[in-house]
């Protein structure tokens, strides 16, 4: 007979917990918030010190009555939502809903969910920290006051539907300041001189570094002139050689930032697909005869903290597979990358080494494997020896002019055996090895090769970016990443094309409004500052009523100003010289979450839609009539197809070349690979680098 009933959040976990419990125990799952403020109004007593007026979600009734229920059949009742802000509110919620003491020890949490860490968070329960719900209270609120105060405004004066918030349009505004760096971005043009030399069997490359003693900019193609006349005919030797050991160090555990950028890397995970699959790793897997575990720790986080107890259990591993050399001198501590960072869970980690991504392999689904085996690995090499690297810098002599070629190789691997963290270029680093060199060395000239570049403008944001550059500004918290991403393209203020943002004309217009009449909401600054509140008030050092308070006074006067000020904007639909084929009426150029598409001028009377297809000049090799267009999925992956179909069924996932293979002239395709882009023939085995050049992508 059951005389605990335990409240978790979701039926996995509810699942995982009861097992580990037993019969004693009744484990309900509340599916998240059970109270929360209610949607057909603002639900905030502004002038009774932001009073919230809670109620009952929609459709969570029977829920609760279920938890009502259970409620009466137990002693007593625990509550064991997630070790965050947001699960120390459901868990005050449910107190207030079950009509629990919300200052007896009915709080329990665990950073882990295996069975050691259960039993242990149930013999030391805890009060509800109203600290912690202060903080999330403060921050509903704030984000409720300026969604629904500025929301409203937003749809009388520029359009219905539209949303503003603290965290989705300072995010907008970054993405579109780097659209305007771009735009206003003038190239410089630059040269660089690269000369190919020998010695005995080996080739290798150097670069133009000095004219006569002096650095030289090449900036034109003057100043190339210039130098192949300093050389002249003179010959090439080896003038200096410098050797050098160099230490790289392997990069921290993962927090959830980190977590979000390298499975969007290296996985090609949305933020979102991450912390989803993240979320059902920590809950727990059924491993067969092991039962259901959690095989990561928490996943919102911003802490690099390893547990001494983990780190033991991972020098152990390491030197059974590799060897004591392998272990570092102590263990490694890593310090908080932001002032900001709250410190309050270890960094995401398997709750166990020793499960390692090939032996729970079979229990899991494919995108589960892959990013639990980019925790473990990350784990591993985070408490792994550092690599030793042998750097060799050459100088050569030519005349009145000196060239530098510069190499490395690998002397001991450490961490880099099992893992190297990717970038978001998505290119690799590639040892460049230089023959054995002595000073008075005399080199053969192949070639000298002088090459116009032009300087490139800031990249756009990919997702990683982005979650990289809102963590660097302190702007929103680990929970709040992949949320904001998802809110600004589901509100058309930004489109996604080949992974990277760019900013839509109705997300130029809302943050244009909000410049002018809520500069603060945007400033990035302002917004930090709000962040690092919110945190004193989890760290009882701050009042959230006053914080409140504080921002509410200067926001009323420009929610007053921008009543009256506010200009109304007609958004056109641009007209396409499409014609709808159900109805006859003209097409228009209509922004969903994938980008443009076109839709019937009539509706609602017509809810015709296409896709807008983009023809990439190559005739279809399936039917030989028709051409291949560039089209989207309907989750907004690229794909391409002839524009025949259905009467021709060609597609293809990879980018058909217009080059033929030079083997067998069949279909050769772009593939993405960590060394670059290959030219992969669909018919027979060749294959071909490309080369990113200035201009594109061309053929090595």
């Amino acid at each position: 007979m059951a005389d605990s009933l335990v409240i978790v959040e979701s039926p996995s976990k509810a699942k995982t917990i009861g097992k580990y419990l037993g019969s004693k125990y009744i484990v309900k799952a509340s599916m998240g918030h059970i109270r929360d403020l209610p949607k057909s109004q603002i639900g905030v007593e502004v002038e009774n010190d932001f009073n919230p007026k809670y109620i009952t979600i929609r459709g969570k009734g029977s829920i609760l009555k279920e938890l009502k229920d259970a409620r009466k059949k137990v002693k007593k009742v625990y509550l064991a939502a997630d070790p965050d802000r947001e699960g120390e509110a459901i868990a005050w919620h449910l107190a207030h809903a079950l009509e629990l003491d919300d200052t007896a020890d009915c709080r329990v949490v665990f950073n882990e969910i295996t069975k050691q860490a259960v039993k242990d968070a149930f013999k030391t329960p805890r009060k509800i920290n109203m600290d912690l719900v202060n903080a999330q209270q403060a921050r509903r609120i704030l984000d409720r006051l300026v969604g629904y105060k500025i929301s409203p405004l937003l749809w009388k004066k520029v359009k219905k539907g539209l949303s503003a918030g603290r965290v989705q349009s300072v995010a907008v505004k970054i993405i579109l300041d780097r659209e305007t760096e771009i735009s206003e971005f003038v190239p410089e043009e630059y040269w660089t001189i690269t000369a190919k030399l020998a010695i005995k069997d080996s080739t290798f490359e150097a670069k133009f570094h000095k004219l006569r003693g002096e650095k030289k900019e090449l900036s034109s193609e003057a100043d190339v002139q210039e130098v192949l006349k300093a050389i002249g005919k003179s010959s090439y030797k080896v003038q200096d050689v410098k050797e050098k050991e160099r230490l790289r160090n392997p990069s921290p555990p993962f927090t959830t930032s980190s977590l979000q950028q390298e499975a969007a890397r290296k996985l090609n995970f949305r933020a979102s697909k991450t912390m989803s699959v993240a979320q059902q790793l920590y809950e727990g897997v059924d491993l067969g005869k092991e039962g259901t575990v959690g095989l990561i720790t928490y996943m919102r986080t911003d802490s690099t903290r390893i547990a001494a107890s983990a780190q033991e259990e991972a020098k152990e591993i390491i030197i059974q597979k590799y060897g004591e050399d392998f272990v570092p001198e102590s263990p490694r501590q890593y310090s908080k990358k932001s002032a900001n960072a709250q410190d309050a869970h270890e960094a995401i980690r398997p709750t166990s080494a020793l499960r390692d991504p090939e032996t729970v392999k079979p229990f899991m689904s494919r995108d589960q494997f892959r990013l639990y085996k980019l925790v473990w690995e990350r784990f591993m090499a985070s408490q792994m020896a550092s690599a030793i690297m042998d750097t060799l810098s050459v100088d050569i002599e030519a005349g009145e002019t000196i060239f530098r070629a510069a190499g490395s190789k690998v002397r001991f691997p450490g961490f880099m055996k099992v893992y190297v963290e990717g970038n978001d270029d998505g290119k690799t680093e590639e040892d460049k090895l230089l023959p054995p060199l002595q000073p008075g060395d005399k080199l053969k000239k192949e070639s000298v090769e002088p090459k116009q570049h032009f300087t490139q403008p800031p990249p756009r944001y990919t997702e990683a970016r982005l979650v990289k550059t809102l963590e660097e500004l302190g702007i929103g918290r680990p929970s709040t990443y992949a949320p904001t991403l998802e809110t600004i393209q589901k509100r058309g203020y930004v489109a996604i094309e080949e992974k990277k943002f760019f900013p839509t004309e109705l997300g130029e217009l809302v943050i244009e409004q909000m410049e002018e009449f809520f500069p603060e909401i945007l400033n990035v600054e302002f917004t930090a500052n709000m962040e690092d509140d919110l945190d004193h008030v989890e760290d009882g050092e701050g009042n959230w009523v006053k914080v409140l308070s504080d921002f509410y006074e200067s926001f009323e006067k420009r929610l007053e100003v921008a009543e009256e000020e506010m200009k109304e904007i007609e958004i056109k639909d641009e007209v396409s010289d499409v014609i709808c084929d159900k109805c006859g009426s003209p097409m228009v150029y209509k922004l969903g979450r994938f980008g443009k598409f076109l839709a019937c001028s009539a509706f609602p009377d017509c809810r015709n839609t296409k896709p807008i297809v983009k023809d990439i000049g190559i005739t279809c090799p399936t039917c030989g009539e028709g051409h291949v267009v560039e089209r989207r999925s309907k989750k907004g992956r690229v794909f391409y197809g002839c524009d025949r179909y259905p009467e021709c069924d060609f597609v293809s996932w990879d980018k058909p070349s217009i080059k033929p293979c030079p083997s067998c002239s069949g279909l050769m395709v772009e593939k993405r690979t960590k060394q670059g882009t290959k030219l992969n023939c669909t018919v027979c085995d060749h294959s071909e680098m490309l080369e990113e050049s200035d201009e594109g992508v061309e053929t090595s």
